[in-house]
């Protein structure tokens, strides 16, 4: 097992413990979890040098569970909960809005254990008629499984990317030739249903060999001379196709997608008396070849210059090509800092000195130590007193690293239920940056949650507004918010809008970015890291920028570090 299998298991047993109403366990096997989640060291490595003890949140007992998983893949302890427990009520507790004790309670109320069981039993409002649920809980939980339904056969962004860039390098191997992924995974959707890889080559055979020969593949679906299908072990199915490398772009271009912007691009095409498929640009008439070696072929000689991935979307991208008004989208080498990071001040692993370090190593100019405040004490919330001892040690940390980066002193302060801030004003004077976020009542409604938020954002205290939506990707729907308003009210007081950046967040989204820019609002990117590990999740927010059409001075991590800071203390 490695080491996010036992975290698996810590989190199923976790929730066994809660639906059985156990008090404390629940919450230390969850923190143990997250603890192995975020290790860089094998729990193999370390239980062999005998130091499972040493580990944060693991003691004896825990230890010993660890060892037994280790050493046999299986654990007495969780056979013997799962039998104590209907084995349906895992899967209801997935559903957003029904947690461990709802699934208990309707589990002896109404005798439902499956997913199929619920859906029928709110089809005839039984749900509704429970005291202690009724109607608003039974529309929210049916709310809920339409999101689990929808992102059955999903996989996050920050999953399928490391998944598909580790398969092309087995592919790759020493041999050099044209390759990339395709479809939606290039473009880079929040969620994605599969792979798609495509290669350019003059011995495809090879290719597929390599491809169906990966140590990770579960079963061939299907195996072929220039295109074959796989299912990896964990359920991701990766589709492959070869093509000669003359036909290169032109396969690139088509198989990238999306089905709209090809449409749109064949039609041009065909105005034109030219043919466009995924073999090349070809006259109608006479079947000349136009072009098909790179994608830049093709579109040029469609009559407009390369357009992004990530904008290929059927919304206005080819009007803006035509019209010579394409953005000149942001690249992550253009960003320069990081402005949500989480220590073991908080709930994140890492020491401030070891995020430091992380930031420098990436070139940074620039990173905001922005723990959470005191009300959420499930993430070990700093008070104030802690927070004024932390901002001392960030200081420190700043002089120790002697220009070479500027640590920022921050927090990420709850926004309360009125819109107020969960420190006074006089805290919050004395920090370099304020985020502020929602992290309680989603369920306000729509008029309640944006008067809540515009709050925040008219206080003068807060710089960045954190998730602004607050949807967790296949797990919680955007809380009900007039984003509008809230856009509004962030360009009249110059207060940043965030894409947090963490694979299950993603918020903003695409779309809500260019929305931000459009109202004038400048957006920032935190990666929400809780270890170091985390940080790199910076590129799915420069993806998700990119998709929204940002440019580089539409987002506040290009500037540099003596700009950020003169920024944010005119706001102090």
């Amino acid at each position: 097992m490695d080491n996010s299998e036992v975290a698996a298991v810590f989190h199923e047993i976790a929730d066994l413990l809660e639906i059985q109403g156990v008090s404390f366990r629940p919450q230390a096997y969850r923190r143990a979890a997250q603890n192995i989640g975020q290790m860089e060291d094998p729990l193999l490595d370390v239980m062999k040098d005998g130091e499972l003890e040493e580990l944060p949140g693991i003691g004896k007992a825990m230890a010993r569970t660890i060892q037994e998983l280790l050493e046999t893949g299986e654990l007495e302890y969780l056979k013997t909960l799962r039998a104590e427990v209907p084995s349906g009520l895992l899967e209801l507790i997935r559903i957003p809005n029904v947690g461990p004790k709802t699934a208990m309670l309707l589990h002896r109320k109404l005798g439902i254990s499956s997913l199929e069981q619920l859906k029928k039993a709110i089809d005839e409002h039984r749900l509704a008629a429970m005291k202690g649920l009724g109607e608003k809980t039974e529309e929210r939980i049916r709310q809920g499984i339409s999101l689990v339904e929808a992102s059955i056969g999903r996989t996050l962004l920050g999953e399928a990317l490391p998944m598909a860039e580790a398969y092309m390098e087995h592919l790759r191997g020493s041999n050099d030739m044209m390759m990339s992924v395709a479809g939606s995974l290039r473009r880079g959707k929040d969620t994605v249903g599969d792979i798609d890889i495509l290669v350019g080559s003059d011995d495809p055979a090879a290719i597929m060999d390599a491809f169906i020969s990966y140590p990770l593949v579960d079963a061939v679906i299907a195996s072929g001379s220039t295109k074959s299908s796989v299912r990896l072990k964990g359920g991701m199915q990766v589709d492959i196709r070869a093509v000669e490398p003359s036909s290169y772009g032109a396969a690139q271009q088509y198989f990238t997608g999306s089905k709209e912007h090809n449409v749109a691009l064949r039609r041009i095409g065909v105005e034109k008396g030219l043919k466009l498929n995924e073999y090349g640009l070809f006259e109608r008439d006479s079947g000349r070849e136009v072009a098909s070696a790179t994608e830049e072929d093709v579109y040029r000689a469609l009559g407009f210059p390369l357009i992004p991935p990530e904008l290929r979307e059927g919304s206005g991208e080819i009007e803006a090509a035509l019209n010579g008004a394409l953005p000149e989208l942001i690249n992550e080498d253009q960003v320069l800092g990081d402005f949500h990071v989480h220590t073991d001040w908080s709930d994140g692993a890492n020491t401030i000195d070891e995020m430091v370090a992380s930031a420098i190593a990436k070139g940074y100019e620039f990173v905001a130590i922005t723990d959470h405040s005191q009300s959420l004490r499930i993430a070990n919330g700093l008070t104030p007193e802690r927070l004024n001892d932390q901002v001392r040690k960030v200081r420190e940390a700043d002089e120790r690293a002697d220009g070479r980066i500027r640590v920022l002193a921050g927090s990420e302060v709850d926004i309360k239920v009125d819109g107020s801030l969960d420190f006074p004003d006089d805290v919050l004077m004395d920090l370099d940056v304020v985020i502020g976020s929602v992290h309680s009542r989603f369920q306000m409604d729509k008029r309640e949650m944006t008067a809540r938020v515009v709050n925040a954002i008219e206080s003068g205290m807060i710089d960045i507004l954190g998730h602004p939506t607050g949807r967790l990707l296949g797990q919680r729907a955007p809380y009900g918010i007039d984003l509008p308003a809230v856009l509004d009210a962030a360009a009249m007081n110059g207060v940043c809008v965030e894409i947090n950046s963490f694979p299950d967040r993603l918020d903003l989204k695409a779309e809500d970015c260019r929305a931000a820019k459009g109202h004038g609002v400048v957006v920032s990117i935190g990666t929400d890291s809780h270890s170091i590990e985390h940080m790199d999740f910076i590129r799915l927010g420069v993806i998700t920028a990119r998709r929204g059409w940002l440019e580089a001075k539409d987002v506040l991590n290009t500037y540099s570090a003596p700009e950020v800071l003169k920024i944010l203390r005119s706001r102090r």
